[in-house]
């Protein structure tokens, strides 16, 4: 079996370690959220790169990816993550109870560890297992949470992360080596923005970091590893492959399922370019046609309410959806469309939103905001709100 190509992004991975060391002119010291679009290579990066790279550096690592399993409440997925790294230093943690005079494995003398239960034991707080984690293993903790968006889906996710904004200011106040590291990374902008937005937020204040999305670097090593597979006479070239993975938003996967229908069609094709960019171009139509098959069909003032949110979305701002200038912008796009259109009143976009999160279209966190499920359909919405909205 040919070895899975894996492309590693050492330098990267550097540079976000240093940050968060804080020895590097960005800090991410107090938090670190990145975010890009879905299959971007995000996860990827994770695992083969950022993760090594904190291990590297004699930290130790949690990672949870909470889109693994969307029927679980997210507190449960962090918290399990973390009873499990505990499970792994079972030992390290015993060792650190008996010397500081415990009998058995416990938090504050008045709690019982059961490694086995996947979860905290009554009395005990994400703090107290950070805390434990970090002075058994006489380390700093990096804990990951992949798509952390998803705590925003319930009260005990938004309390979870409350609770590890309390465990990072207390563990980053502890002795040398020790401390407490928190990288939270998002598909979607919008949503991960609602923890550091506003004051009622958890980590208000905190940067958005755009994660950097593969390049040309990546393209290049890629087409090299595919043509060592195939026969001399018939290699891809970088600048095809390049314009293709362009066409599909800087996503491996899609540009490897390309590659695919590719190598069914070739045989000894004289232009692989040409196929390339066609199925590109085929890969790009089909998700247009998704989004313009789930919003053909909507009323208008649904419409309307989703090129607010997708306006709005442009100035990086949550979407208010009872503010004058929102209520201005739903009345302006709803009479492009209908000049004698009834100005929507509070009660109508409350209904238009109601209906459009049942449709999966528009996403509510805990704490009232909205914002687009897939992101990628405020980006289409804009890219043609220029157009006369009739021919959307």
């Amino acid at each position: 079996m040919l070895p899975v190509f894996v492309y590693h992004r050492d330098a990267l991975a550097k540079s976000l370690v240093d940050g968060m060391a804080g020895t590097s002119i960005i800090d991410f010291s107090s938090g670190m959220f990145l975010t890009a679009p879905r299959r971007t290579g995000k996860s990827t990066f994770l695992k083969e790169d950022l993760i090594p790279a904190c291990q590297a550096n004699d930290w130790e690592t949690v990672y949870v990816d909470l889109w693994s399993n969307r029927d679980a409440d997210p507190a449960s997925l962090i918290e399990s993550a973390i009873v499990a790294k505990l499970y792994d230093n079972e030992s390290l943690v015993t060792k650190l109870l008996k010397s500081s005079g415990v009998s058995r494995v416990s938090i504050l003398r008045t709690v019982t560890w059961d490694f086995t239960a996947g979860k905290l034991p009554a009395g005990a707080t994400l703090g107290d297992a950070l805390q434990l984690l970090s002075a058994a293993t006489d380390k700093l903790v990096v804990l990951i949470i992949d798509e952390a968006q998803h705590a925003l889906n319930s009260e005990q996710g938004m309390s979870s992360m409350f609770a590890l904004k309390a465990a990072r200011d207390a563990l980053n106040q502890g002795g040398q080596g020790q401390g407490l590291r928190l990288v939270f990374t998002g598909s979607s902008r919008d949503k991960l923005a609602q923890l550091v937005l506003n004051t009622k937020q958890p980590f208000f204040g905190a940067e958005i970091t755009p994660f950097p999305l593969l390049d040309r670097d990546f393209v290049r090593a890629y087409t090299k590893d595919l043509n060592v597979k195939l026969a001399q006479n018939n290699h891809f070239q970088e600048d095809d492959m390049y314009k293709a993975f362009s066409l599909v938003g800087h996503r491996p996967e899609l540009l490897a399922s390309i590659v695919k229908r590719v190598a069914l069609e070739m045989g000894d094709a004289p232009n692989l370019g040409e196929l390339l960019e066609r199925n590109a171009h085929d890969f790009q139509e089909e998700i247009w046609t998704d989004y313009l098959l789930a919003y053909d069909p909507l009323p208008n003032v649904q419409k309307a309410v989703l090129q607010a949110i997708a306006q709005q979305s442009l100035s990086k701002a949550p979407f208010a959806a009872y503010k004058d200038e929102t209520q201005k912008a739903i009345k302006s796009f709803l009479r492009k469309r209908d000049p004698h259109a009834k100005t929507p009143t509070a009660t109508n976009i409350q209904k238009a939103l109601e209906s459009l999160r049942e449709k999966e279209l528009v996403w509510r966190s805990g704490r009232g905001n909205y914002a687009f499920e897939d992101s990628g359909m405020a980006q289409w919405l804009n890219r043609v709100s220029e157009h006369d909205s009739e021919d959307l």
